[in-house]
């Protein structure tokens, strides 16, 4: 890989960091996240959301917060929702503010109204929610994150948001 390439990358030393965070995981991958090129303005685009924050739409099944290697299931949230028809199951971060407005974590409204005034060329069918205590990285990357990228090309997206909770 040429040290050009690797100035592209999404972030550089991005695993030491997670190793640093998260001893337990001690991921010792060397290769780089590529970023993908955008292929037409934003305005015209169709954003998805992916998110850790483990919300859901209420009534779906809870995530398994307390499951010891965690929970490597996602949840599709309709991006026609609104904040009220969500919940949060999640013990692994303090919830009380997302509670109070869902927004915080998982920034539905505000996307709906990018979309409604044009910043964003519209919403995917769907966003994606997991939560973040995962403690296999394999389990992880060649599970949940394969499900949840074949998951964002059916929904047709043309960009994606990435949060951590």
């Amino acid at each position: 890989m040429t040290e050009t390439f690797k100035s592209k990358q999404l972030r550089s030393g991005l695993w030491n960091t997670v190793n640093e965070r998260y001893p337990g995981s001690m991921i010792t991958k060397d290769s780089y996240v590529p970023l993908a090129n955008i292929t037409k303005p934003i305005s015209e685009s169709r954003l998805t959301f992916v998110s850790t924050a483990g919300v859901q739409p209420k009534g779906t099944m809870p995530f398994d917060t307390v499951h010891p290697v965690g929970d490597y299931t996602y949840r599709k949230v309709p991006s026609h929702l609104k904040q009220e028809d969500l919940e949060i199951h999640q013990l692994k971060y303090p919830t009380f503010g997302a509670n109070e407005d869902i927004n915080v974590i998982f920034p539905i409204k505000r996307l709906q109204e990018l979309a409604d005034e044009g910043v964003i060329g519209g919403l995917t069918d769907h966003f994606f929610s997991f939560i973040g205590y995962n403690m296999d990285p394999t389990l992880l990357e060649e599970t949940l994150a394969e499900n949840i990228a074949d998951a964002v090309v059916k929904d047709h997206a043309d960009i994606a948001l990435l949060s951590p909770a």
